[in-house]
């Protein structure tokens, strides 16, 4: 059966990466939940952040990400929640496991059994709805956090630069603390959902750090000494 096309794969995966974004920044706590509003996509509860500067950082963001994507050589999209000393305590990682060489003048053109925009948006449904049950099992932050999006390639591929605003957002070296290859031996990772679609194979991950994991440690370690001699 034919399913969508190349390109119509690569705009549903990077509207659902915009929705998703948001959604994490508001189950995380980034920004006040007061800043949100409440919608409905995939038919799941999801919410977006209403203040324009966030809104066109991230929309910028995920369109640099989608050229990318078209281009090829995407490896990872990581969501990294900081402290304000740049220090990574999670990170929400898109992991492309494989996705399908078409010729660019095919990719207007419907693959055989590639996923439908109805078996699509179940499979985008199907991953918030664990995102949102997920979450709720992570430790609290300590203090203020704020976040980054950070791309990662495959070795040997840099992205394209942007020549001029009009164009997606030019991407900048990452710190390596924020990204994966960051990761020490201390952090714990939890499987949300992986999805198959034909064209791409997708897989989330939300990964707690070694530093906020000692943190909450520590937090929990600390308490008021009672006298009980008087």
């Amino acid at each position: 059966m034919l399913g969508l096309t190349f390109n119509e794969t690569i705009v549903a995966f990077c509207e659902f990466l915009e929705v998703a974004i948001h959604t994490i920044l508001y189950l995380r706590g980034i920004y006040p939940a007061e800043l949100f509003a409440r919608r409905r996509k995939y038919d799941a509860p999801v919410f977006q952040a209403r203040h324009p500067g966030l809104n066109e950082y991230i929309a910028g963001s995920v369109k640099s990400i989608g050229q990318e994507l078209a281009s090829g050589g995407v490896k990872k999209v990581v969501v990294v929640i900081k402290d304000m000393n740049d220090v990574a305590l999670e990170r929400f990682v898109f992991a492309i496991q494989s996705m399908l060489d078409v010729d660019a003048q095919n990719r207007d053109v419907p693959i055989l059994d590639s996923a439908s925009r109805t078996s699509l948006h179940q499979h985008f449904r199907s991953i918030l709805v664990k995102l949102t049950s997920q979450v709720s099992l992570l430790r609290d932050f300590s203090g203020e956090v704020t976040f980054g999006i950070v791309l990662e390639m495959e070795d040997g591929i840099a992205p394209a630069a942007a020549p001029n605003e009009q164009d997606p957002i030019p991407w900048l070296p990452a710190v390596q603390q924020h990204t994966t290859a960051g990761v020490t031996e201390g952090a714990e990772l939890q499987m949300i959902r992986s999805i198959e679609t034909g064209i791409v194979s997708m897989a989330l991950m939300v990964q707690e750090s070694e530093e906020k994991i000692q943190r909450s440690k520590s937090t929990k370690g600390k308490g008021k000494e009672v006298d009980l001699t008087s």
